[in-house]
C-alpha cells in the first residue's frame, strides 16, 4: 500500500463508525491471522465477505490525513449554493499576522510561529510543484507525490475537487486545516501549504514513506515491550501536546500512525485530524464518531472528554503487544457491547511473557470510567514507559548552536523561521529531534525554561550559568514569544548555520518569496508568505536590508549570509 500521509485507500475491511448516521466508513486494510482483527471463532475470510456483502453499497473514499468518507444521502452541491457557502467557510480560516510587541529589542519585538507560513493561497499549484506518481485516489480527488520546483523537497499533495465536496465535508476540511496548521510537534504530520484554484483545493503535507503502523503490526504480529514502549511514547507525546492545547483527535488507531521512512528506527507521526476539534475544559462532547475497535465507551454514550484519546491509545498498546484488539465480536453491535462492558482479558498464551507493569498501564488506560482513567500525561509518565525509554546523550553541538544563534534583524528572523519550518529535510531534522527529545524531559513536545536549564546544567555543571544562558536563548530563539521553545524554533536555532543558511537554500527561499518572479520582494509578496505586515514593520525591514521600496535578490542574499558570521 502507499506510504504517504494522505492515502486514499480502496479496500474494505475495517470500519470507522459515525453512529449519528449509523453508517460505516471503510479504512483500506486486509486482515491476517493474529493481526488486528480476531473475532471469536469466525474466520477472517468469512468476516470480510460478510462485511463486504452488508456494506457493498457504501463507497470507500479514504482514511488519510483528512477523512473524506461518503456521507449518507449525499447530494452534489449546486454551483450557486456552493460558491456562497464556500466563501463563508473560507472566512473561518484566520489570516496570519506578522505581529510586534512594544519592546526595546527590534528582533525580540517580532511575534512569529510556524503557522504564519500556512495561508490559503490562490493560483496554479503546478507553478510551484511538479507532480509525480499517484499515491491514491477516490471520488473527491487524488493524492500525488510532488516535488517543490525551487527547493527539491518531496511532499504529498492532496487534490480535492470543489464540486464533489458537500458542505459538511468542506467545513470539516477547513476545521482540520485550522487545527493542523497550528500544531508543531515532531510526531504530528506537518502541513506545509494550502492552495486553491477554480476547481480544486490542494493540501501540501509531509511525504511519509515508511507505511502505516497497521501494516507493521500485520508484518510482525506483535512488538517487543521495548519497541512498543518507544512507539507509545511517541504517540502519547503527540497526544499530550494536543490536549495541552485543548485539541482532541478522536480517531487514534494504527492506520493513522505512519512511519517517516522504512528504517526499523524510523520515527512515527500521527495523521488524520479530520475528526479533531477544539474543546472546552469541563464541557462534555456529544458527537458519536470513531472506529469500532478503538472507540471509547463514553463516546457511545454521547458524553465524553479528551480522555477518549487515552482509551484509543490503550487499545493500540494492547494490539502492539499481542496482535489483536481486546474487544471483538462477530458483529459491530457485539463489539460495541463489549467495549461498553470493558471486561479486559489478557489471554494466557499471548500474555504470559509480558510484564505486569505494562498490563497495569493498559488497565489504567482502559478504565471504563473516564474519571478513573489515566490522562495522557499520566500515561506518558508511567514507569513502564520510562523504564523502556531509549537512552540518548545530549548533543553538545546542538546546545552550542542554540547558544550562538542570533537573529540579526526582524527580516532574517522571518526568513530563518521559514527555512526551518518549510525547507529542512527529514534527514536534517532526525538528529536534532533526538536532542530535542533528550531535553524534553516530560515528553510533551515543547522545551520549557526548566527543561532547558536542566539540559545546560548537565553541560556547564553550574546551574546559575545555565540559567543565564537559557534566559538569553529564550529572548532570541522563542520567536512566537510563548515562553518556551517549540520544535520548529529548536530546528532553526540548533541546526548548523552553515547548513541552515546555505547559499543554495537562500536563493531557493528568495524564489519562493518572489511570487511574480521579477527579481524583487514587495510588501504584498511578503504578506503572501507570512500574512499582514504593518507598514512600520515593512519600513524597518527595508532599512535593515538597505532597500528602497522592494528587496532585491542580492540584498536578500547579503542579509541572510551575514547571519552566519
Amino acid at each position: 500500500m502507499g506510504a504517504q500521509c494522505c492515502t486514499l485507500p480502496t479496500k474494505l475491511t475495517v470500519y470507522e463508525i459515525d453512529i449519528d448516521s449509523q453508517k460505516l466508513r471503510g479504512s483500506a486494510h486486509t486482515q491476517t491471522k493474529r493481526s488486528v482483527i480476531k473475532r471469536d471463532q469466525k474466520s477472517d475470510e468469512e468476516i470480510i465477505n460478510c462485511q463486504k456483502e452488508n456494506y457493498k453499497d457504501f463507497e470507500v473514499l479514504g482514511s488519510g490525513s483528512i477523512d473524506l468518507s461518503q456521507m449518507q444521502d449525499k447530494i452534489p452541491c449546486q454551483n450557486k449554493l456552493f460558491q456562497k457557502q464556500e466563501s463563508q467557510i473560507e472566512s473561518t480560516i484566520p489570516r496570519s499576522k506578522f505581529q510586534r510587541k512594544i519592546t526595546n529589542s527590534s528582533v525580540g519585538s517580532v511575534k512569529l510561529g510556524a503557522e504564519v507560513f500556512i495561508n490559503l493561497k490562490s493560483g496554479s499549484i503546478h507553478k510551484y510543484y511538479e507532480t509525480g506518481e499517484i499515491l491514491g485516489q477516490g471520488a473527491y480527488g487524488k493524492v500525488w507525490k510532488v516535488t517543490h520546483k525551487n527547493t527539491g523537497m518531496i511532499r504529498a499533495m492532496k487534490e480535492l475537487k470543489k464540486k464533489s465536496i458537500i458542505i459538511e465535508e468542506q467545513q470539516r476540511l477547513f476545521a482540520e486545516m485550522n487545527i493542523l496548521k497550528n500544531l508543531d510537534h515532531p510526531h504530528i504530520v506537518k502541513l506545509y501549504e494550502l492552495y486553491q484554484d477554480q476547481h480544486n483545493y490542494y493540501l501540501i503535507t509531509e511525504y511519509l514513506q515508511g507505511g502505516e503502523l497497521f501494516d507493521r503490526i500485520k508484518e510482525f504480529n506483535y512488538f517487543s515491550e521495548r519497541k512498543a514502549a518507544e512507539l507509545m511514547r511517541q504517540i502519547l507525546s503527540a497526544v499530550v501536546y494536543c490536549h495541552q492545547r485543548s485539541i482532541v483527535h478522536r480517531d487514534l488507531k494504527p492506520e493513522n500512525v505512519l512511519f517517516v521512512n522504512d528504517s526499523q528506527l524510523s520515527p512515527i507521526k500521527i495523521i488524520d485530524f479530520g475528526t479533531s476539534r477544539k474543546y472546552e475544559q469541563n464541557q462534555k462532547m456529544t458527537k458519536k464518531l470513531g472506529t469500532a475497535y478503538y472507540i471509547a465507551p463514553e463516546v457511545l454514550k454521547q458524553e465524553y472528554n479528551e480522555k477518549c484519546d487515552v482509551w484509543s491509545c490503550g487499545i493500540i498498546l494492547y494490539i502492539l503487544l499481542c496482535g489483536y484488539p481486546p474487544f471483538t465480536g462477530k458483529t459491530e453491535e457485539e463489539i460495541m457491547q463489549k467495549v461498553c462492558e470493558g471486561e479486559l482479558i489478557f489471554e494466557q498464551e499471548d500474555w504470559e511473557m509480558i510484564s505486569t507493569e505494562v498490563k497495569d498501564l493498559i488497565r489504567n488506560m482502559l478504565q471504563v470510567d473516564p474519571n478513573k482513567r489515566y490522562s495522557a500525561q499520566e500515561a506518558l509518565s508511567d514507569p513502564w514507559i520510562k523504564k523502556n525509554q531509549q537512552s540518548t546523550k545530549v548533543n553538545k553541538t546542538a546546545l552550542q548552536n542554540l547558544q550562538k544563534f542570533q537573529a540579526q534583524s526582524v527580516f532574517t528572523q522571518a526568513v530563518l523561521a521559514y527555512i526551518a519550518c518549510q525547507m529542512t529535510s527529514q534527514q536534517e531534522q532526525d538528529e536534532l529531534a533526538k536532542s530535542f527529545q533528550f531535553l524534553d524531559k516530560n515528553g510533551d513536545g515543547i522545551l520549557s525554561r526548566d527543561e532547558l536549564i536542566e539540559g545546560y546544567t548537565s553541560v556547564f555543571r553550574n546551574k546559575q550559568q545555565a540559567i543565564q544562558e537559557v534566559d538569553k536563548i529564550l529572548s532570541i530563539v522563542d520567536i512566537n514569544q510563548s515562553g518556551q521553545v517549540d520544535f520548529s524554533e529548536f530546528l532553526m536555532a540548533a541546526m548548523n548555520q552553515e547548513k541552515l543558511v546555505s547559499l543554495e537554500k537562500v536563493k531557493a527561499a528568495f524564489k519562493i518569496f518572489d511570487a511574480n518572479e521579477d527579481g524583487k520582494i514587495s510588501k504584498n509578496e511578503l504578506e503572501l508568505m507570512i500574512g499582514t505586515v504593518e507598514d512600520d514593520i515593512w519600513q524597518q525591514i527595508l532599512i535593515e536590508c538597505g532597500a528602497q521600496g522592494e528587496i532585491t535578490e542580492q540584498q536578500f542574499i547579503n542579509i541572510l549570509l551575514h547571519q552566519k558570521h
